[in-house]
């Protein structure tokens, strides 16, 4: 950790000298091990190491740069992430930031999708993913407790939280329009009552001295990479599409537009642009389409990676790796089957990740611009407000997964558990992971391995 100095205009709040390149790549690698237990995880965890303990950067910077990632397709947490590396150390710190989070999570989910393709049906493999997945609901919940306390600092806030999983959970509004509202409200908030859009829950501004490293070279002019120029947008718009695209066109050329690898590169470079909301918004789509109209799963495995996913660090959008592995698992052609897996495994995490750098690179120079805009800034607000809602929907997805082994949609869309279907052994094992974390303050990965381990021995004792 970089060693603290005094805050001269503050006077009684220290703060950490600018990191080094070397010293962010440790912490990012450090994030990337441990990002589990989804955005709400990734984000509070990005919090803890970057806000709390090394002061790397403010918390209303921190949250302004969280409701923009908010706004953009794919996993938010991973271009938050993106998104620090570069203000602190430009296109490098991001390019680094943005790999290193994804990276540890290919790998194993790389691992994970060969085992579930040779070993799937063990019956150990599967006690143990019983037993990780109580751990990982554990996981969230204590996430959500703690992104809740963050964001909802009034009652305004609550309620267009409230407000936005009533939206998504009852009445199956699309998250990209709950976020559309919510800014829409935030923005006419500011105009009505701007203290309640602005505000904490007592009228008082608990963060507004808080200044990190960041906001602290910012102020020395040392951040001159942030500020937009007349080239910024077409030059990275030039760089960045023919990367992501190129690719793919070159496939399609080479093996024709029916190949299953030109469908992988088609189809989640358009999940790319339109994956709002996460992993968990896009999964009932892409289900539909790997399994009816391409033919790649079976009916139920995209539940499978899904429960994959959950056991790895890094965004659970590492769910599409499993489908594009599987595709070309079971399509492989001339090639050994595992081979093909991994190349479509390879495909697939290159057209969904490399539009998150595209994205923070071209948008957050005019974000950090905007920064002091009070209007933007309660319309984010109310945005980072309605996405607590949302996670709070996953969670409770979640939850019905986990404990229940039956759940049915009701005629107003909702899903509810069939309650003569609990299991109980799962209940009860996420109950004890819950205490393990929000109680006795276990960290995730001694909580992950007791709950494998426990999983794996109420399978052996029947």
């Amino acid at each position: 950790m970089t060693a603290l100095v005094p805050d001269n205009k503050a006077g009684t709040v220290p703060v950490p000298a600018a990191p080094t390149f070397t010293e962010a790549v440790k912490v990012w690698a450090k994030i990337g091990l441990l990002s589990f237990g989804g955005p709400a995880g990734q984000i509070a965890l990005m919090h803890k190491e970057l806000v709390e303990e090394r002061r790397w950067i403010g918390e209303r910077r921190f949250l302004h740069a969280l409701n923009y990632c908010m706004l953009l397709p794919g996993p938010e947490a991973q271009q938050l992430a993106i998104y620090i590396g570069w203000l602190l150390h430009r296109t490098a710190g991001g390019l680094v930031a943005g790999i290193l989070f994804v990276l540890p999570g290919a790998l194993v989910m790389l691992a994970l999708s060969s085992l579930y393709v040779l070993y799937g049906d063990v019956p150990l493999v599967a006690a143990l993913f019983f037993g990780v997945k109580a751990a990982v609901l554990a996981i969230v919940v204590g996430a959500v407790v703690r992104i809740s306390r963050r964001a909802l600092k009034n009652r305004v806030m609550v309620s267009i939280a409230v407000a936005a999983f009533i939206a998504i959970y009852a009445l199956n509004v699309p998250f990209p329009l709950i976020v559309l509202l919510a800014g829409l409200t935030g923005w006419l908030g500011d105009r009505i009552a701007p203290a309640l859009f602005s505000g904490s829950a007592h009228g008082k501004d608990d963060v507004a001295d808080f200044k990190g490293a960041v906001d602290l070279m910012f102020e020395r002019g040392e951040l001159a990479h942030v500020k937009p120029t007349r080239w910024h947008a077409p030059r990275t718009v030039a760089i960045w599409l023919p990367l992501w695209l190129g690719p793919v066109l070159l496939i399609w050329w080479f093996t024709g537009s029916a190949s299953v690898w030109t469908e992988i590169g088609r189809f989640f470079s358009l999940m790319a642009v339109v994956t709002f909301g996460g992993a968990y918004a896009v999964l009932a789509y892409v289900a539909q389409a790997a399994v009816q109209s391409f033919g790649w799963l079976a009916p139920g495995e995209m539940v499978d990676g899904l429960g994959l996913a959950e056991t790895t660090p890094g965004p659970l959008i590492l769910v599409l790796q499993f489908v594009g592995f599987i595709a070309a698992f079971r399509h492989s052609g001339s090639l050994d089957p595992l081979v093909a897996g991994s190349l479509g495994a390879l495909l697939t995490l290159w057209v969904t990740f490399t539009p998150c750098f595209f994205w923070i690179f071209l948008g957050a120079p005019y974000i950090e611009a905007l920064r002091g805009n009070k209007a933007l800034s309660a319309a984010l607000g109310a945005i980072t407000a309605a996405v607590v809602g949302v996670i709070m929907n996953l969670a409770l997805w979640f939850a019905l997964h986990v404990i229940f082994r039956e759940v049915r949609a009701t005629g107003l869309g909702m899903n509810v558990p069939v309650l003569s279907s609990i299991d109980w052994r799962a209940a009860l094992l996420s109950v004890a992971a819950m205490v393990a974390i929000l109680k006795l303050k276990v960290g995730m990965l001694p909580t992950l391995g007791l709950s494998a381990l426990a999983g794996i021995l109420l399978a052996a004792a029947g």
